[in-house]
């Protein structure tokens, strides 16, 4: 489900970037390749108008719900910059290829199609305000 999500994302001009260690444009993708035999269940990717519409974006979420902890049964998004990464400063958060427009997304047990739709309709709801 990740890798699809993933693999959706970075088709999706709301989307700047995106992070799955199972997509062959992952920075580190040979240390993946040696240490893994799946991408696991971590997105990350960035919005193409910064923080403005992401939190526009997250907002409009039904299906995955926004949390400070990721990791559980069902599908939880964070946005690093003014959570888990608050404490560091823009400079450091920059140094890590982290800006206020990057979000991570812990894939659930929800199928896949489900959670494409719901990104989808945030995206482009996020587009309309």
């Amino acid at each position: 489900t990740a890798a699809k999500l993933a693999d959706f994302l970075a088709d999706h001009p709301g989307v700047a970037q995106v992070r799955y260690p199972g997509r062959n444009d992952h920075p580190h993708r040979a240390i993946f390749e040696k240490q893994m035999t799946s991408g696991g269940t971590l997105v990350s990717f960035s919005f193409a108008g910064g923080q403005d519409a992401a939190f526009r974006a997250l907002n409009k979420l039904q299906t995955i719900a926004i949390s400070n902890n990721l990791g559980d049964a069902k599908s939880l998004v964070c946005h690093p910059a003014t959570t888990t990464h608050r404490a560091l400063s823009e400079e450091e958060r920059a140094s890590m290829g982290l800006d206020e427009s990057w979000v991570r997304l812990s894939i659930g047990l929800e199928d896949a199609n489900d959670l494409i739709a719901d990104v989808v309709s945030a995206l482009d709801g996020a587009k309309t305000e």
